[in-house]
């Protein structure tokens, strides 16, 4: 009886690695959002070497970025003094470290630098990935319109801007925000800084959420933090030509060329260079965020402002140890990764919006976020491709024009305006009857 009863029970261990084997199947069957990822950064891998070995290289700022570094490795720290055939170096000190490293490593020939980058793109890429398949937002054959810019490879591959070690330090960030890690993501959000100072657009969006997510010691702290990363990088020239160093590294007030924006071409020259133009549009940027924070963004807490006066009260009963105050205040709640993304993108899109100037590069700074934007709109799914057909179009076109600009701004209009249309959602995870509404319609 014994030996039996020990045979069912062998065969039964036996069954169960199967069973457990067959249900993660069945479950990778249920949701091919993870394996239809990887077979897509798999096929986009391919697809960047094939780019690098067959297409043609076009140099545009590698030669000045190169020139540069080598006025910095040179033992030069005055930045009003590095220089290249595009003009004097506009970035913060990060850059100059990223690409000092760059030319070590490819000895400043652009086929090993095409190779690296090629490498970047893939691991943006999957970080990317990784952010969309953790909030679920869009279907999986959706994930597809990631691979398909045919400008985001050239600006990785074929062009070798700055722009992209800013865009993957960011995604790194970003995903350090998703999981709550708000100091360590402003540290890493600090070093895109630091590569460009694009990357300040997230600024405003990331600040009202560390608010939510964090008391004012809290943000203070972090913040802080992120200062302090800027210090760090820029202390060779704080220490020896610090005005110099501030002055070209964060000149908020440059004017870009007419002939290279890929919108408001249809605004004459003399407008568009104008400072008139460009009150408006900070007036227009700084107005819509604040909207957006006051009537979207912060629903939930009663507005903005509301939001604003109880972290304050908050800061002010701090040192008290009131019973009631720690149990209904102190209490601070975790956000839902959703409400996180769409918050960050949907700040810097409006940014963008809002940009007087927009070079074919600087694509890179709201492609990836692009399809979740559309996904976040009440759209069908055939105009959100329509309008994700219409931007890529429209950065596509060289030299750009007047139709490709008017067509450009319309496409992020409307696009705005589904945002602004969307429903509203519960940001915080302590709410068990809530239901992504997008969700439900991504499959449509």
């Amino acid at each position: 009886m014994a030996i039996r009863s020990a045979v069912p029970a062998a065969a039964a261990s036996k069954k169960k690695p199967m069973r457990k084997q067959n249900s993660s199947i069945q479950k990778l069957l249920r949701n091919p959002n993870i394996p239809f990822a990887v077979a897509l950064l798999f096929a986009d891998a391919i697809l960047v070497a094939l780019i690098i070995t067959y297409v043609p290289y076009t140099k545009i700022d590698w030669d000045a970025y190169m020139s540069q570094v080598g006025g910095f490795l040179g033992g030069e720290r005055d930045y009003s003094n590095l220089k290249g055939d595009t003009g004097p170096l506009v970035y913060p000190a990060g850059f100059l470290y990223v690409y000092s490293a760059i030319q070590y490593v490819t000895g400043g020939q652009v086929y090993p630098a095409q190779i690296l980058f090629g490498f970047l793109y893939i691991v943006n890429l999957g970080m990317v990935l990784f952010i969309y398949l953790k909030t679920d937002v869009l279907p999986w054959w959706a994930l597809s319109l990631l691979s398909l810019s045919k400008r985001v490879h050239s600006i990785f591959v074929l062009r070798l801007f700055n722009d992209c070690f800013a865009t993957t330090l960011f995604h790194a960030a970003l995903i350090s925000f998703l999981y709550q890690k708000w100091h360590l993501g402003l540290l890493i959000f600090s070093g895109a800084v630091s590569v460009k100072m694009n990357v300040l657009l997230y600024a405003p969006p990331l600040l009202l959420l560390m608010l939510k997510a964090m008391d004012i010691i809290g943000v203070i702290s972090a913040l802080a933090g992120a200062a302090l990363v800027q210090i760090v990088l820029g202390l060779p020239f704080l220490l020896s030509h610090p005005i110099a160093y501030i002055s070209k590294a964060f000149d908020l007030g440059r004017v870009f060329i007419h002939f290279w924006s890929v919108n408001f071409k249809f605004v004459p020259e003399p407008v568009f260079v104008s400072r008139g133009l460009a009150l408006f549009l900070l007036v227009a940027h700084l107005s819509l965020l604040t909207i957006f924070a006051h009537y979207r963004w912060c629903r939930h807490e009663e507005g903005l402002f509301s939001l604003l006066h109880s972290r304050i009260v908050q800061m002010k009963l701090r040192t008290f140890p009131l019973k009631q105050f720690n149990s209904h205040h102190s209490n601070f709640r975790h956000i839902r990764m959703e409400h996180i993304a769409t918050t960050m993108f949907a700040g810097n899109f409006i940014g963008i919006v809002c940009a007087r100037s927009l070079h074919y590069q600087f694509y890179s700074w709201y492609f990836y976020s692009l399809p979740y934007l559309l996904w976040r709109t009440p759209f069908p799914t055939w105009l959100r491709l329509i309008l994700f057909t219409t931007v890529e179009l429209c950065w596509n076109i060289y030299p750009s024009n007047v139709y490709s600009s008017v067509l450009l701004l319309g496409a992020h209009l409307i696009i705005l305006g589904g945002l602004w249309s969307a429903s509203h959602e519960y940001p915080y995870e302590d709410d068990p009857n809530y239901k992504s509404s997008n969700s439900k319609k991504k499959g449509n």
